[in-house]
This record gives structure tokens, sequence and C-alpha cells, in this order.
């Protein structure tokens, strides 16, 4: 049980430092292309901020991968080693999974996005553009992802399970 909410707290971790290394340190105008169109509109192709600040966002995010991969591992290990079976094994990576989605929608569309002036702070040609207005604007891609986690943590568990 532990595992099963340490697991989602190592992808929300990997989440946020995914946006935190491209939006605070690489800023390259691709990670916003979720963002609503009137922020990916009004946020500049920039250089870098000060000298090695892609490199040090390239090193968070590359940090965030290992994060994310270690998570799917270090689940499935535990699983695996507790002899869990095809349903212990997809309600656990669908825990986690859904946990990331719905951190997703929480912290960075709600918070962030909606309620905080994280963006503005990086970008302040956004600032009059993000507010609660634009909560829900992406509805449709988190429904599309709910739905293909299933599939997913389905193949997850019976790969698991073939161990």
């Amino acid at each position: 049980m532990t595992i099963t909410i340490i697991s989602p707290l190592m992808l929300m971790i990997f989440y946020f430092l995914l946006l935190y290394g491209g939006v605070a340190f690489v800023q390259n105008k691709k990670f916003f292309s979720s963002a609503p169109k009137e922020v990916y509109d009004a946020v500049p192709d920039r250089k870098e901020r000060f000298h090695g600040a892609h490199i040090i966002g390239w090193i968070i995010i590359a940090i965030a991968f290992l994060i994310f991969l270690s998570s799917f591992i270090f689940g499935a290990w535990n699983g695996i080693h507790n002899n869990f079976n095809f349903i212990e094994f997809f309600i656990r990576f669908l825990i986690m999974l859904y946990g990331m989605e719905t951190f997703d929608i929480v912290f960075f569309d709600w918070v962030l996005l909606c309620h905080s002036d994280f963006f503005p702070n990086f970008y302040p040609e956004v600032k009059d553009i993000v507010g609660p207005h634009l909560f829900g604007f992406n509805w449709k891609p988190h429904i599309i992802h709910y739905i293909v986690y299933i599939p997913i943590c389905a193949a997850l568990a019976w790969l698991c399970t073939l161990f």
C-alpha cells in the first residue's frame, strides 16, 4: 500500500520538474504546446535567461524522466516481489497514472495557470491572459488520457505478471 502511495507522488514530482525545467530554464515555446492558444501565442521565443540556463533546464528534465521511470520500476518490482496478481498491478498502475493526471488538472491547471503568478513570473507577457477563466480549456485531452490509461495499465499489469 505504501508503494502505491509513494509511486504517484514520484510521478507528481516528475511532472512538476518537467514543467519547471521547461518553463523556467529551457524556455522553449514547444513546452507551451498544451497551453491555451492565447498563452501560447503570447509566449515569445527566448534566448537563455542567463548563461547555462538551458543546461540546468535539461538536467532538471533528465532527472524528472529518471524519477518517472523509477516510479514504474519501483512499483513493478515491489509488486513482483510481493506476488501481485493482474488486478493488483492494474489497480496500482491506474492509481499512479490517474494520480498524475489529477495532479495535472488540480495543480497545473487550477493552481499554477489560473490562480498564481507562476507563468507570469517567467513570462510577463501572459500576466493579463492567465486567470480562472482558462480552467477547463483542455478538458478533452484529460478525458482522453483517463480513457487511454486503462489499456496502458492493463498492458503494464500483464507484462508484470509474466515475471
